[in-house]
């Protein structure tokens, strides 16, 4: 268990406090791509904080504070210009770096433009998602990780949660929750309602492990009747400090986001390419997106699909979770291993060091080891995942489960 003052330090990501400044060194998902084609500004909370988020004309895309340096009017209201956001109330212009580029009524012989500036911090789009960092400068790169450059389909479920992002994280390294709360409690739920739940999830852990590497944690685990020559350990998949988990499975390759709007909500995001080998991926003008179902008619979680469950378990320890009353066992060493990950990166950035995963020469793609073959279920898992898993509430689900039977039938002819 931790003191109320560690548990404090590990949730507070207001700015100034050791996780806050840590959080600030990275780029997160703030608005769709699709939303600022439709309308070219928004307004988006991270960190605790609100922005105005806008694309240029010419394509170009900004990150400003909602509020206005002249009189604290929301820029989110604001005029998208070539050169930057302008403010409706009084018509200051805004430029991407955040300088003051007019002010209009204000006499212009005077230096008080060059004393008003706008804490920009910059933006740029990457897979159908608008990417901000908003911490010091210079801006680290911004980090092309497979999930979000590689060919195929994709589509992007998101839920806005009530609750603290570590909570979600810390289920990252915690892998025998998978046998119960998506195994038994699966399987409960199954007989209760009258449907089928998947048999692979419902597998003993016979064996797990966790090892650093450059992005984060590899969580590893062998389950019953698979050995350690199987994907899940051999490979294992990566928690990527310190809001992403990667996971994949027959040729759905998926990054889970938790991105911490503020200390006490979190946006789940479940960013999935289906990249079935053999076939022709038909052409997507705009990645769709959809809303992730969080609750029934009556209140209670809905918990007949896999991250349902999870995000039931997530937001039922609270919106910060009391660590102070836990009782952590051997089972929870990843959850451990997690929470010195964290204190050791604050320390650095505390001595003015770039936490992990901050990097600063430009890479085209990186490629994160990644199971294939995941609970030894085989391509099976493909077609379950889309009917029992959340993929199923995508707006193209039915074409996703045919490309995947096709490149399945695909693999059996050439076999034969």
């Amino acid at each position: 268990m931790l003191t109320a003052e560690q548990n404090d330090e590990l949730t507070d990501i207001a700015p100034g406090t050791p996780m806050g400044e840590l959080l600030r060194r990275y780029w997160y998902p703030v608005a769709f791509t699709r939303e600022l084609d439709e309308f070219p500004v928004k307004k988006s909370r991270l960190l605790g904080e609100d922005w105005a988020v806008y694309r240029t004309a010419s394509g170009r895309y900004g990150i400003v504070p909602e509020a206005c340096p002249h009189r604290r009017a929301s820029l989110a209201y604001g005029v998208v210009e070539a050169d930057g956001i302008r403010c409706a109330y009084h018509g200051w212009l805004f430029g991407l770096d955040g300088t003051c580029l007019e002010q209009p009524a204000e006499r212009e012989e005077t230096n008080f433009r060059d004393r008003v500036r706008a804490k920009a911090g910059q933006a740029q789009e990457m897979g159908g998602l608008v990417w901000a960092y908003v911490g010091p400068l210079p801006a680290p790169e911004l980090p092309r990780f497979d999930v979000f450059v590689m060919d195929g389909v994709r589509d992007i479920g998101w839920a806005d949660l009530d609750c603290n992002f570590v909570q979600i994280m810390e289920n990252a390294v915690d892998p025998h929750h998978v046998e119960f709360l998506h195994g038994r409690y699966f399987q409960f739920m199954a007989r209760q309602q009258g449907y089928e739940a998947p048999a692979s999830f419902g597998k003993k852990h016979v064996k797990v492990g966790f090892d650093a590497f450059e992005w984060g944690i590899i969580k590893r685990r062998v389950v019953e009747g698979a050995s350690e020559e199987d994907d899940d350990w051999k490979v294992g998949h990566p928690l990527v400090f310190p809001y992403n988990m990667r996971v994949g499975g027959a040729n759905i390759e998926q990054m889970q986001i938790r991105v911490p709007v503020d200390r006490t909500t979190t946006r789940f995001m479940l960013y999935s390419v289906h990249a079935p080998e053999g076939i022709d991926y038909p052409e997507q003008l705009q990645v769709p997106d959809y809303k992730i179902p969080v609750y029934l008619e009556n209140g209670r979680h809905r918990t007949d699909y896999v991250e349902g469950q999870d995000i039931m378990a997530w937001v039922t320890q609270g919106q910060i979770t009391d660590r102070t009353a836990e009782h952590l066992g051997r089972s929870d060493v990843g959850v451990t291993m997690l929470r010195r990950l964290f204190k050791s990166e604050m320390t650095k950035v505390a001595a003015g060091q770039d936490p992990l995963g901050v990097y600063r020469d430009h890479r085209d793609r990186i490629d994160l080891p990644c199971e294939k073959n995941k609970f030894d279920a085989g391509p099976t898992f493909a077609i379950d995942f889309i009917e029992k898993a959340s993929t199923k509430f995508s707006p193209q689900a039915d074409a996703l489960k045919k490309l995947h039977i096709e490149a399945w039938e695909n693999r059996k002819q050439a076999a034969s």
